[in-house]
């Protein structure tokens, strides 16, 4: 019984993860179709919108950073199995999402906004090619390994964690990160970039560098000088911006 429970909460946790990014990817875009995105606002609050959409950012941030932590992870939750863990991260990061497409405060005002020309759909393609690189980008990692849903099939069918082994693929022999690249790119692709989904793009940005700093450290640490070559040879973001001497 508790190997099903188990699998349970990770396929929920898989499942609220997927409706809430994609969700996130069309609410960052003026579609049409959409009743709410980041120009509108399902919860008007009486306050500084600045001020709310900063304190979300940053409760996203925390919650994202903390949980990543070893002394969380191994610490906190050192009782529990790798699989609860991962559900309960997304879990957790899906309601911090949730929270954001509910309180976000549009803000008035535009850095750019293109309609209906040839920028209008320029914008649009690379806004397409960034989030669809992200999605492709988690199968040839192990997408279902990402989510945590391979963590609760093994406890449910009783198969022991596998190695970890480091591999380069498709992608990842171009730049190291293609998931975090193709973010970015969805993030700031938009033909109307109003000063609200400005705060939000550069809010994630700031997270996604920082996430990467640490997130080096610990895959150095996993892999040691395997990963250290790695650096040397293939930059962390843009393809093809290595020079000699110098790393990305």
């Amino acid at each position: 019984m508790k190997e099903y429970l188990t699998f349970t909460y990770s396929l929920v946790g898989y499942t609220l993860s997927i409706i809430t990014l994609s969700f996130l990817i069309l609410w960052v875009y003026p579609w049409g179709f959409m009743p709410f995105h980041i120009d509108t606002s399902m919860m008007s609050i009486n306050a500084n919108p600045i001020l709310i959409n900063i304190g979300l950012l940053l409760f996203f941030g925390l919650q994202h950073s903390l949980m990543a932590r070893s002394f969380f992870k191994d610490g906190l939750l050192k009782n529990i199995s790798s699989a609860l863990k991962s559900a309960t991260y997304s879990v957790a990061s899906s309601i911090c999402l949730v929270m954001i497409f509910y309180f976000w405060q549009p803000i008035e005002g535009y850095l750019w906004n293109f309609q209906s020309d040839m920028m209008f759909w320029s914008i649009t393609m690379l806004y397409i090619i960034g989030w669809l690189s992200a999605f492709v980008a988690t199968f040839i990692i192990d997408h279902f390994e990402l989510f945590g849903l391979h963590q609760g099939y093994r406890v449910l069918k009783n198969i022991p964690e596998p190695e970890v082994k480091f591999q380069v693929r498709f992608f990842y022999k171009y730049i190291r990160h293609p998931i975090q690249a193709g973010t970015l790119i969805g993030l700031w692709a938009t033909p109307s970039m109003s000063y609200g989904h400005l705060l939000l793009s550069v809010g994630i940005t700031i997270y996604v560098f920082i996430g990467l700093y640490y997130e080096e450290k610990s895959l150095i640490k996993t892999f040691g000088e395997e990963y250290k070559e790695y650096i040397k040879t293939t930059p962390k973001l843009v393809p093809f911006t290595l020079t000699a001497g110098h790393q990305s």
